[in-house]
């Protein structure tokens, strides 16, 4: 028997994943179930099927732990109390042989298996020894799995070994949204409580996550550094750029006439500038965002677009030529500003922009609003590119066309119209032969090429 083969066994301080798949692959495979146990690899034993094997395989004088440490942590949340046991027993040894490295090495897996029923047992022991030990506990902060790092925050959080700096200067650097927030929140909590500290919250505006950097804005407040907030008017982030708004409210700006200020160098807008002015922009500012729908920037022009949206300014006359803009990002929004306008542009002009020589992000555009026509003109241009040789397209066409169909009911379409009956019939694919009946019934349509009377 070649275990490699079927599954192969991870590589030593592997990710916990694999060793749990693993385990899983070697109980669920029956030719290592009931292979000889003279003939069962170790790593097999410590997985097999049966409970007996598994515990022999435990006591056994080979050094196991040290070859296969993951697995003995596997089998002490097994399900068979012997097993368990045992395995308790060998992993007990090894953490006070050498508590750091094993520490090290199976943390993320026991973090995992933590939440098994009968998991608690390792995760206690774990979160005691490693409570103890503030230099490993920091090094785990800074490991690569996502969980471990979660488990580590809240572990050190819980022993309080961090001031409000070290606390911030966390928050801001890490990049997994869960662990932010352990860090984010009790950094405020901290300065809640000790009082302001104006490098912690420097460093939360400048941390790498959204809401570290939003909660950075809301702590000027406390900082006496109100005025400051109108500095994140125009971040990144829609988050942050709301809280700014609100602290200039509180402080009893007016976040409009900030934002109106735009640089008079066209070169140094930004589409972050035109997406902050819009969000606190009154429809009477619309001048302002048509003059940018010319700028040369392809991301400003978009965000001026999506400006006008935002402000239910719909001028289809103006956004309509954007739609052959060479900027994806412009197309995209002209689609979405002028989806409630869709019938007021000629059907002909959007179908010529469906044609296989234009753009992509164009010819996607363009059908948007040609669907959004509804009727028998968003299921012509979807017909039309079910056999496109843009995958994308096909699919988004095919699906469009499905969704047609509801059992609750008729489709959008006029009935007794044979174009609709000769498109249906090159869609039949999309439906099962009942669905295509029953359709075709509600449209006053004859049974297709594909549905005979037996229906």
């Amino acid at each position: 028997m070649d275990t490699d083969e079927k599954t192969p066994l991870p590589t030593p301080g592997g990710p916990a994943a694999e060793w749990i798949a693993f385990d899983r692959a070697v109980r669920r495979t029956s030719s290592w179930s009931y292979a000889s146990p003279l003939e069962t690899p170790d790593a097999v034993k410590l997985c097999h099927v049966d409970g007996r094997v598994r515990e022999a395989a435990l006591r056994t004088p080979a050094p196991l732990l040290s070859l296969l440490p993951e697995l003995v942590a596997i089998r002490c949340a097994d399900w068979v109390p012997p097993v368990r046991e045992r395995a308790r027993q060998v992993l007990a040894a090894a953490l006070a042989d050498d508590p750091a490295g094993t520490l090290r090495r199976l943390t993320p897996l026991v973090v995992r298996l933590g939440r098994r029923e009968q998991g608690a047992w390792a995760r206690e022991r774990f979160e005691d020894l490693l409570t103890e030990d503030p230099e490993l506990l920091g090094a785990l902060r800074g490991s690569p799995d996502p969980q471990t790092r979660r488990f580590a925050a809240r572990l050190t959080l819980g022993a309080g070994l961090l001031d409000v700096r070290e606390l911030a200067a966390l928050a801001a650097a890490e990049k997994d949204p869960p662990t932010s927030g352990l860090w984010t929140d009790a950094t405020l909590a901290a300065l809640a409580v000790d009082g302001p500290d104006d490098e912690a919250v420097d460093t939360l505006l400048g941390g790498h996550g959204q809401m570290v950097r939003a909660a950075g804005v809301t702590a000027l407040r406390g900082a006496g550094r109100a005025a400051e907030a109108a500095d994140h008017l125009f971040d990144r982030s829609g988050t942050v750029r709301a809280c700014a708004r609100w602290l200039v409210r509180q402080a009893g700006g007016d976040p409009r006439a900030l934002c109106r200020e735009l640089p008079a160098d066209p070169a140094r807008v930004s589409p972050y500038q035109v997406t902050g002015f819009a969000e606190c922009a009154l429809r009477e500012d619309a001048p302002l965002l048509r003059a940018l729908l010319t700028h040369p920037g392809g991301q400003v022009r978009a965000a001026a677009v999506a400006g006008l949206r935002l402000l239910d300014v719909t001028d289809v006359e103006l956004l309509r030529p954007l739609l052959d803009d060479p900027a994806p990002a412009v197309a995209r929004e002209v689609a979405r500003g002028l989806g409630g306008s869709a019938d007021r542009l000629p059907v002909d002009w959007l179908m010529d922009r469906i044609a296989p020589e234009r753009p992509p992000h164009t010819r996607r555009a363009a059908y948007r609003l040609l669907f959004a026509r509804g009727g028998v003109v968003g299921l012509r241009a979807s017909v039309e590119l079910l056999t496109d040789r843009d995958p994308d397209l096909r699919r988004i066409a095919g699906q469009r066309v499905q969704s047609m169909w509801s059992p609750d009911r008729s489709p959008d379409l006029p009935v007794r119209d044979p174009e609709v009956g000769a498109l249906l019939d090159r869609c039949t694919h999309l439906f099962s032969d009942y669905v295509m009946r029953v359709m075709r019934s509600r449209l006053g349509l004859p049974p297709g090429p594909d549905h005979s009377d037996a229906y």
